[in-house]
C-alpha cells in the first residue's frame, strides 16, 4: 500500500458516504482537519501517513471493518495500473 492509495481509499470513503473528508473526519469523532489534504505531507514533503487510530475511528463509526478499507485500498491500486 502506498501512501498516495491509502489517502485515494479515504477519500473515496468519504466521497461513498456523500462526505467530504473533513465531514468523515468529523463524523468518526475527530478534528474536521485530520484529512485535509494539507496535512498528508509535511512542510520538507515527506509523506505524512494516517494514523492507525484515526483510520479506526473511520471504520468504527461506519460500522466497516479493515477488509472494507483494504477494498478501496484495491481499487486504487488498480486504477493506478490501467492508467
Amino acid at each position: 500500500m502506498t501512501h498516495k492509495e491509502i489517502w485515494n481509499a479515504l477519500d473515496e470513503m468519504a466521497a461513498a458516504q456523500n462526505l467530504s473528508c473533513s465531514g468523515l473526519a468529523k463524523q468518526s469523532g475527530l478534528s474536521s482537519t485530520t484529512f485535509n489534504k494539507s496535512k498528508r505531507y509535511t512542510r520538507d514533503g515527506k509523506a505524512r501517513w494516517v494514523s492507525l487510530q484515526s483510520l479506526a475511528k473511520v471504520l468504527d463509526a461506519l460500522g466497516m471493518d479493515l477488509a472494507y478499507f483494504a477494498g478501496f485500498v484495491d481499487r486504487q491500486k488498480n486504477n493506478a495500473s490501467a492508467q
